[in-house]
This record gives C-alpha cells, structure tokens and sequence, in this order.
C-alpha cells in the first residue's frame, strides 16, 4: 500500500483517487472549496483543504509516496494558470521536498496543447514543442518544473500529457450535434482512461522521469465524429464550416485564433508500449453510453 496525495482532486483526481483506493492505497484528496471538499469525501477519499498556490496552506498535507498534481487553473486566463500550474506546482514540490520523507514519485498533468501546429502530422513524445499561446508555453514550463525541479527536491517526476478529456457530463453531445462543427482534428481519452494511465503508471512503476502522451488509439477529423455521432443518435449531421470560415469572425479572440490554426494527432504508441489496456480505446467505445442516454430521451446538454 502506497500513501497517495491528490492535488486537485476534480474530474480526472476523483476518479484517480477512487482507483487507487479500490487498490487498498491510502488516499488523500486536495480541493480548496467545501463543495470540492465535499466531492472528495463522497468518493471515499480522505479530504484535505489545501490551495497549491498558498504555500502556508501545504504543510498540513500528509507524507505522500506519491503526489499526483491535477490541479486546474478553471478555465482562466495565462496569469491564473500560471499561479497554479507554475507557482503552485513549485510551492508543492517545496513543501514537500523540504520533509524528512519526501515522496518517491509527483506525476503532473499536462496538455497537449503544448505541441503547437504540426499541420496535421502525428505528434509524439519525441516531438519538439512549440506551444502558440500564452497559457501553452506556461504549461510547457510547468512541465520543466515537474522533472527538473522535482528531481532537484530528490522526487522522481513524470509528466502525463492529457488530449481532449471526455466522459461522464462531458460528452458535449449538443455541440456535434448542432453544430456548426468546425473542421480539424480531435486528439480525445475518456475520463476513465486519463485516471486509469496515471495509476497503471504509478503502480507499475514505470516512466520516472519522463513524458507519457496519454490519448487513445484513433485522432478522428471532426467532421467525420460529427457524421459518425449524429448517425449513431439517429439525427441528421450538423451544419459544418471550415477553420477559414471560422477565421473569418471578427469577434474572434485572438487565442481562439490561435488554437483553430493548430492542427496534430498525436500518439499513444509508447503509452501502449508501457503495456496499458484502454477501456475505451476509439471514441466509438467511449461515447457508447451517452448514445444510449441521448437516444433513451435524455437532453444532449445534460449528458
């Protein structure tokens, strides 16, 4: 039994969490609000109010073998995310670098959206970075943090590079389904399969000290999903525009500009090398469930 510490315990830590637990290892959840509290708690974990980013607050944490960093920025601008994901990773490898029995292993949760435009190549661990907006190239520098300063504190770091997350209400069914979709490509992992990669990977012992891209088997054009989702849902495919129609809107924010002219797939390959099992290895396993939900009547922004 390993002692484990989440920081952030939202969609993919909970789920982490109620894994590792299953696993008869000692679970702790961090959140900074009595709701995310109250999450942790009903999931079975034991919770701790701590904020990454208020050092003060970090030494009421337990000893960890291992700390798992999934903490989120909540969807705020390139300052918030780097009060989190730069300043407040640091403030929980020194806090817990600086004890008597500092933890053997931090696993961070990356993005992909790290690797910029690649014109629609595949992407892999290998690849060079080249992240195009602000809130990217703070992630890429979080990254740095997670294996150069850990390892500098005396922990073993891995970074885990998350596609596009979905699952339980995070399907998004309404967007595909009435669109307007615009062109490009999905890179996606179900909720499940993000929980389930980092703690193969902790409980394997395996990529210390490196980057683990974890996406699942099949990159699909948008387009196509589309199609493939409305049929499935028995709906007619949504209305499509192409990224140069999209482009065209002049209320447009210039990071949304950015983010439509980056085109890649990326790989699972060393993912799967590892000797990890998808649960859902397409989107057409995954998004099963929210099929059966949309077509039992339920409403497609409610899935």
């Amino acid at each position: 039994m390993s002692r484990v510490v989440i920081v952030g315990s939202g969609y993919v830590g909970l789920e982490l969490g109620r894994r590792l637990r299953e696993a008869d290892h000692d679970v702790t959840g961090v959140r900074r609000s009595d709701e995310g509290l109250d999450a942790v708690a009903a999931a079975g974990l034991d919770a701790q109010r701590a904020d990454a980013a208020d050092p003060d607050t970090l030494s009421a944490l337990p000893d960890a073998d291992w700390v798992v960093f999934a903490a989120s920025s909540g969807g705020r601008g390139a300052d918030a995310a780097r009060r989190v994901y730069v300043e407040g990773l640091r403030n929980v490898i020194e806090a817990y670098g600086g004890r008597s029995s500092p933890p053997d292993r931090l696993v961070y949760t990356s993005s992909t959206g790290v690797y910029g435009d690649h014109d629609g190549g595949f992407v892999d661990e290998e690849t060079t970075l080249d992240p195009t907006t602000e809130k990217t190239r703070v992630l890429a520098e979080a990254e740095r943090v997670a294996r150069e300063e850990a390892a500098a504190a005396g922990i073993d770091g891995t970074v885990t590079r998350f596609a596009g997350l979905y699952g339980p209400n995070r399907y998004r069914l309404d967007r595909y389904l009435e669109g307007p979709v615009t062109e490009g490509y999905l890179n996606m992992v179900h909720r499940d399969d993000a929980a389930g990669a980092v703690a193969f990977l902790l409980e394997s012992d395996l990529a210390r000290d490196d980057v683990v891209l974890v996406v699942d088997d099949e990159p699909v054009d948008k387009w196509t999903f589309a199609d493939w989702l409305a049929a499935e849902c028995d709906v007619p495919s949504p209305p499509k525009r192409t990224i140069d129609e999209r482009l065209s809107d002049p209320d447009l924010s210039a990071a949304a500009r950015r983010r439509l002219q980056t085109s890649k797939r990326c790989s699972n390959d060393r993912l799967r090398s590892l000797g990890y099992e998808f649960a859902y290895p397409t989107y057409r396993d995954g998004y099963r469930a929210a099929i059966e939900a949309y077509r039992s009547g339920a409403d497609a922004a409610s899935i």
